[in-house]
């Protein structure tokens, strides 16, 4: 049994009655609302987070258990925490029982064809950018930093929003402004850094630094609206403040855990290979769930339950 490519969905999609499936994505499955006719609407979306977790570009062949309901109930709590910044794409937690606690209903929007990244800290490829030129996505960075090092102040790093099974690439901010225009450009831009610090004052108080974040933004009319997920261990790099220590990889409450033993000796893995990663052990598999809850219930002062 061999991992999977990202456009090679692991699994049969649900039957889900009153919806009909439009899309499996690495982790995501999507699906359309039937109106009074049986037609899919094409208004609104059901967004079901999957438990399957991808690396390096590919599917993994073990999912880790109740990640879609940490990455759900997360993103919801962050929608709240956010939205007197920026508005949100969730119509209703009102979901199929066989997809309770991990799906919401959505807005469909039209999608930035952007990746929207924000780093307030430097590691993994801004880290690898910023060795090779002192820049990252064009941004010219400080001298003297090191893994780990706190930037002076967060900067917005895009990449390019790649065809599935290829890798996104830097974007400078010059390419983003062609993309979407100089008006939208700057929007994406200071949002993208707005939900990065605003995540960092409040993660701060639970003993929590954000390093980097991803996020996804669409069009409602002329709006821009934040949608997808936000702040989760997925999307970004969490570190325990406690342990921060620049100078090395730190320790982590998202996937970033699982990309290290990809590449570590015990994996028996060549990541330039071409080949497909190996499944993860148990203990793996059992740890970066804990970690995942544990990020979940550190941020949100709640208990992690999945239903």
């Amino acid at each position: 049994m061999t991992s999977s490519q990202p456009d090679q969905a692991p699994d049969a999609p649900l039957a889900l009655p009153g919806y009909a499936h439009v899309y499996s994505g690495k982790v995501r499955d999507l699906y359309a609302p039937l109106d009074d006719s049986g037609a899919p609407r094409d208004d609104q979306l059901l967004l079901v987070a999957s438990d399957r977790l991808s690396a390096f570009d590919f599917i993994l062949d073990s999912p880790i258990p109740d990640k879609g309901a940490v990455l759900t109930q997360l993103s919801l709590w962050w929608f709240e925490q956010l939205v007197d910044l920026v508005p949100n794409h969730v119509v209703s937690t009102d979901v199929p029982s066989a997809v309770a606690g991990r799906a919401v209903l959505v807005n469909r929007l039209k999608m930035l064809p952007v990746e929207c990244v924000a780093r307030a800290y430097l590691t993994g490829g801004g880290l690898r950018e910023y060795v090779a030129d002192g820049q990252v996505s064009g941004v010219r960075l400080p001298e003297g930093l090191v893994d780990g090092s706190r930037l002076p102040e967060p900067v917005f790093t895009p990449s390019t929003k790649a065809p599935v099974g290829e890798h996104d690439e830097p974007m400078p901010y010059a390419d983003v402004e062609r993309e979407l225009g100089a008006d939208l450009a700057a929007r994406a831009r200071e949002l993208t850094v707005a939900i990065l610090k605003r995540g960092n004052e409040i993660a701060a108080e639970r003993g929590i630094l954000i390093a980097d974040t991803k996020v996804e933004f669409g069009l409602e009319g002329d709006t821009l609206v934040l949608a997808d997920e936000v702040l989760t261990p997925d999307s970004s790099r969490f570190w325990p403040a406690d342990q921060w220590e620049p100078g090395h990889t730190q320790p982590s409450f998202d996937k970033e855990f699982v990309r290290e033993w990809l590449i570590s000796p015990a994996s028996g893995w060549d990541k330039a290979s071409g080949e497909a990663p190996p499944p993860l052990p148990d203990d793996v598999v059992e740890r970066t769930r804990a970690k995942y809850v544990e990020a979940y219930e550190r941020l949100t002062g709640r208990s992690f339950s999945a239903g």
